[in-house]
């Protein structure tokens, strides 16, 4: 077994290239921060689109992180 953590990002895959179900997370439980808005969005983190993210987030709540993924 390895001794690297687990990561969405790590280069893992099972047979055929399927993403294994323990490195999938659903974000349900937590949080989003404007940051992670940004990042989803696939834009720069500058401070106009932080604050972007921070209307974003207040007027839409989750659902404004959901909206940018697939």
């Amino acid at each position: 077994m390895s001794e690297e953590p687990e990561s969405v990002s790590a280069a893992v895959s099972g047979p055929e290239g399927i993403t294994p179900d323990r490195l999938l997370h659903s974000g349900a439980s937590d949080r989003p921060s404007a940051e992670d808005l940004v990042l989803a969005s696939g834009r720069d983190l500058t401070p106009e689109t932080l604050e972007w993210a921070r209307r974003k987030l207040a007027a839409e709540g989750r659902s404004a992180i959901d909206k940018q993924l697939p």
